[in-house]
């Protein structure tokens, strides 16, 4: 790296050229070299960008300060959790002033039972940078917590069980590991996954005995193009080993009394058959694709009998996808979506009678609770919009009456009459309609002048990014700004149609809906040419790579979050974490048509001598999803080619992973961070 004179002057990093092979061509990939985490000249490098990041956005201090300090004080601190019933408990977790960090506490009733606390993150977190506990649960027999931790953010985590009355450690030190256990029957074992060490994987299923502290092998997943979980029963009878790929699952059944013992496979695994199970009244119920493109449930009264003559419960629907249910003793409620909203539908199991809980937002998320009680006929759901704060209700499923539990308080004179959200639709190039979720406060409306809009996608693996609240958001939104969510193909907002029309040979669907719904923002005046900003993260961030590529003279300035940037490169290499279960999802860069597709959109192979927009780029040292050196290489070559004299900037947080920062609060300062850049912009546009 050529050392600037000072922070004023972007780093340049110094090419070395180096081959990158495949059967299918030879790529020269100058800043390969970046991919050396433990060089002092890589380390050198980032903080070097780190510190130009700093001057660059000098101006913007007082106002990250700002921002920091409203949205944390929009921040109810001394909060808790709606209290849940499980067994003899009601288990909420709540923060104390100040705190960055949850107690996990319960209580024998919730009117004047004393409170006793499980597990205070807080005192686990003192000294560590970064500190996150996933995981906890507690065992069947109410004596036992299992909890587990990860202290740089690469997500390998420790598993640490507790004597819940004495607090006494029963287990710790178990490193590697995947966070979520299921407890045995008699509470005296737990299954657990444990990672590859290389690759982070999720690949081998393993049960502890208290007893003597051994640790057994239960299965382990060979294939490298699946991950394993662990889950289980609502009947509690069984645990289940669930074999993840992108195109298929594979389901093995342990029984909870003794889980060392042989598992069942509830159905061999088959290409394009997906499917999970539970169970509950000796009757197995499964939410599968079989000859049902959108999903489906079906039981079966034994484990084997082939998906052929598994009985319908809920029929397959072509306008509506199914992606969860919850079995009570009368009830099976199914959450799904229809045209790109959440429902969740109740059916009483003895008569086959179905309704659709109501909800009034134009645009919102809805999901199932926290359920533990069997025998009730209430369910516990989750409700947020992107006007409404998040949201918990009790709903009586035979009378249909809401009870609302809890409500998220925001503080500051929030009122949800202040803002106006909205759903559109726009008509991509090839005709297809996409939807959009928009928020924008009520003042700015009013006025005349097209607002600074912030649009966000995500679009791949089918996960649709949902319009919930947003703390933060509430800082643009007073500022002028509008914020909206492009539901663009690679998601399953419009079914799984809608996925499969945004991967593999498709990719190029899910760019070209993100041009169009920000040009279609700018034709509708909901925004102006010079006053549209994008945002992406992950996948996202490849989206973002994309249509800067594309179409750099779109956007007013972008902010890519760990992007995912690299494609080819990193999908050549098996031993970078994550790398072989996405095949299914990008393509297999080993066979000619993959690796032309692939490398016709891969962000860094397609930098080109453009003017590029502004742009923020941010990355995690440890990032164990997206390697850090992508976004890295991505920046360094950005520079080289850019044509105007647009900020590039890359920020590495050099003690977190994929996720940003641990704490509630440290994390709001990334986020001041990336608005700060977004109303700078915007101000400098104004005053320009």
């Amino acid at each position: 790296m050529s050392q600037p004179d000072s922070t004023r002057r972007p780093p340049q990093a110094v090419r070395r050229d180096h081959l990158v092979e495949s059967e299918h061509g030879v790529r020269n990939d100058p800043f390969f070299w970046l991919r050396e985490r433990e060089s002092t000249e890589v380390v050198n490098y980032l903080n070097a960008e780190n510190a130009y990041v700093e001057h660059a956005l000098t101006e913007t201090r007082d106002l990250q300060d700002a921002l920091y300090r409203e949205i944390r004080e929009r921040v109810k601190e001394d909060d808790e959790t709606a209290p849940y019933k499980d067994g003899e408990y009601w288990y909420y977790s709540r923060y104390e002033l100040g705190s960055e960090y949850p107690v996990y506490v319960r209580r024998d009733n919730l009117q004047d039972a004393p409170e006793q606390v499980l597990l205070d993150v807080a005192a686990l977190a003192h000294g560590h940078e970064f500190f996150s506990v996933q995981g906890v649960s507690v065992s069947p027999n109410g004596e036992r917590l299992a909890y587990f931790f990860d202290t740089t953010g690469r997500r390998q985590y420790t598993l640490r069980i507790l004597d819940i009355e004495s607090g006494a450690s029963l287990a710790e030190g178990i490193h590697g590991l995947t966070p979520g256990a299921v407890w045995s029957a008699d509470s005296d074992a737990v299954v657990f996954v444990r990672n590859d060490p290389d690759t982070l994987r999720a690949s081998e299923a393993q049960g502890l005995i208290l007893a003597d502290g051994k640790v057994h092998s239960l299965y382990a997943e060979q294939d490298e193009t699946y991950t394993l979980s662990v889950d289980a029963t609502r009947s509690e009878r069984y645990v289940l080993l669930t074999s993840v790929s992108t195109m298929a699952t594979e389901v093995r059944v342990l029984d909870a009394r003794d889980v060392l013992s042989p598992g069942q496979v509830f159905l061999p695994r088959v290409r394009e058959h997906e499917y999970f199970v539970d169970h509950a009244d000796d009757q197995f119920l499964i939410c599968t694709n079989f000859n049902a493109r959108n999903f489906c449930i079906r039981s079966s009264d034994r484990i084997g009998r082939p998906a052929i003559e598994w009985h319908d419960v809920i029929a397959h629907r072509d306008d509506v996808l199914v992606e969860d249910f919850h079995v009570f003793r009368d009830d099976l409620v199914v959450e799904q979506v229809r045209l790109g909203l959440a429902e969740l539908e109740v059916m009483r199991r003895a008569s086959g009678q179905r309704h659709v809980v109501q909800f009034d937002d134009p645009t919102y998320t809805a999901s199932i609770g926290d359920n533990h009680v069997y025998d009730t006929s209430l369910l516990r759901f989750e409700y947020e919009s992107m006007t409404t704060p998040p949201s918990v209700f009790d709903y009586d499923m035979t009378s249909r009456e809401q009870t609302l539990v809890k409500q998220d308080p925001v503080l500051g004179g929030f009122s949800s009459d202040d803002y106006v959200s909205e759903r559109l639709w726009v008509t991509a190039r090839d005709g297809e309609r996409v939807p959009v979720s928009i928020v924008t406060a009520r003042s700015t409306r009013a006025t005349a002048e097209p607002s600074p809009l912030l649009l966000y996608a995500y679009g791949s693996y089918g996960y649709s990014i949902e319009p919930t609240f947003s703390y933060a958001r509430l800082s643009l939104l007073e500022r002028g700004f509008s914020f909206a969510i492009a539901h663009v193909r690679g998601g399953s907002d419009l079914g799984r149609a809608w996925y499969e029309a945004g991967k593999l040979e498709h990719k190029w669907n899910t760019f070209n809906d993100f041009i169009d719904v920000g040009r279609a923002m700018v034709a509708q005046q909901y925004t102006a040419h010079d006053r549209l900003y994008a945002m992406g993260g992950s996948a996202g961030g490849l989206l973002m790579g994309v249509v800067v590529n594309e179409a750099p003279t779109d956007y007013a300035g972008v902010v890519a979050a760990v992007p995912f940037v690299d494609v080819v490169t990193t999908m050549l290499d098996e031993s970078i974490p994550l790398t072989t279960g996405e095949y299914d999802e990008w393509g297999d860069p080993r066979e000619a048509n993959d690796y032309a597709y692939m490398l016709s959109y891969s962000p860094y192979d397609n930098v080109r001598e453009q003017s590029y927009p502004p742009m923020l780029v941010t990355a995690g040292l440890h990032d164990s999803q997206v390697q850090y050196w992508e976004p890295a290489k991505w920046v360094a070559k950005l520079r080289e080619a850019q044509q105007g004299d647009a900020m590039l900037l890359l920020h590495t947080n050099m003690q977190a992973g994929h996720g940003g920062a641990s704490g509630r609060f440290e994390a709001i300062r990334e986020t001041a961070l990336e608005y700060a850049f977004l109303l700078l912009l915007d101000q400098r546009r104004s005053a320009s």
